[in-house]
C-alpha cells in the first residue's frame, strides 16, 4: 500500500482510473440502452445494479488475479492455431454484441405495428440485468487484461477500478436520460455498440489470426461522431 503515496504510484493510479472510465463508455452505453426498455422508474435501478455488479466482477477477477493471467494460457489448438480461455470469451461476447445491437436497430426501424406492438411487451428487471452480468463480464475481462499490463501492484487496481466505476454511477443517468430523449443518438450508441462487437470478435480470434484494432481509433471515432450529431440536434432545434 506504501507504493501508492509515491509519485509512481500515485501516476499509475491516475493514469489507469483515466483508462477504465474511458474503457467503461461502451459499459455505460449498452447498460442505457437495455435500462430503456425498462419502465422509467425502474430505469435508475438497472443503470446502478448494472455499473454495481461490473465493480463486483472486475474486484473478484482482480483478487483472482493469477486465474486471469491463466486466461492467456492455450486451451486447445486449430489447424496450429492456439486457442485461449481468453479468445473463447472474448469472440463469444463480441458475437453477442452483434446481435443484441443488430437487434435492437432492427427493432428501432421496423413499422409503426411493430413499435406499436414492441411498446405493449414487457420485460422484467431481471430480463435485462441479465443480459447486463453477460456483457460486464465480458468488458471486465477485458478492462483488467489491460490494466494489469500497465499497473503491478493489486491495491492500486482495485482503487482505480472502484474511482472509475463511481464516476460511471454519476455519469450513467444523465447519459441514460440523454439517449432516452433523443432517438438518434440511440442509434448511434447501437452502431458503437456494433462496432465494439466486432473488435471484441477480432480480437478474440486464436493467435496468428487475431487482429488488435488500436482503442484509440474506436473512441476518436465514437467521439468525433457524437460530436457531429450534438451539432445536428442543435441545428434541428434551431431550425423548430
Amino acid at each position: 500500500m506504501e507504493t501508492l503515496f509515491t509519485p509512481e504510484g500515485l501516476i499509475s493510479l491516475a493514469t489507469l482510473t483515466l483508462m477504465e472510465i474511458v474503457l467503461g463508455i461502451d459499459n455505460i452505453i449498452f447498460i442505457s440502452i437495455m435500462a430503456s426498455k425498462l419502465p422509467e422508474a425502474q430505469q435508475s435501478r438497472a443503470r446502478i445494479i448494472g455499473l454495481a455488479l461490473a465493480l463486483v466482477f472486475r474486484i473478484l477477477l482482480l483478487l483472482g488475479i493469477t486465474w486471469i493471467i491463466g486466461l492467456s494460457e492455450p486451451l486447445f489448438s486449430v489447424f496450429d492455431y492456439s486457442v485461449t480461455a481468453r479468445d473463447l470469451i472474448m469472440m463469444t461476447g463480441g458475437l453477442f454484441l452483434i446481435a443484441k445491437s443488430t437487434t435492437e436497430i432492427h427493432e428501432r426501424i421496423g413499422s409503426k405495428e411493430t413499435e406499436k406492438r414492441e411498446s405493449g411487451s414487457t420485460i422484467t428487471l431481471q430480463a435485462v440485468l441479465v443480459q447486463i452480468v453477460i456483457l460486464d463480464a465480458v468488458f471486465s475481462i477485458d478492462s483488467i487484461l489491460t490494466a494489469i499490463g500497465l499497473v503491478k501492484e493489486v491495491s492500486i487496481m482495485i482503487i482505480a477500478v472502484t474511482i472509475s466505476i463511481g464516476v460511471m454511477m454519476l455519469a450513467a443517468n444523465p447519459i441514460g436520460n440523454f439517449v432516452n430523449k433523443n432517438p438518434t443518438i440511440k442509434i448511434l450508441a447501437l452502431a458503437f455498440l456494433l462496432l465494439i462487437g466486432f473488435m471484441l470478435m477480432v480480437e478474440g480470434l486464436p493467435d496468428g489470426l487475431a487482429i488488435e484494432m488500436p482503442k484509440g481509433y474506436i473512441y476518436f471515432a465514437i467521439f468525433f461522431s457524437l460530436v457531429v450529431e450534438m451539432i445536428n440536434i442543435r441545428v434541428r432545434s434551431r431550425a423548430k
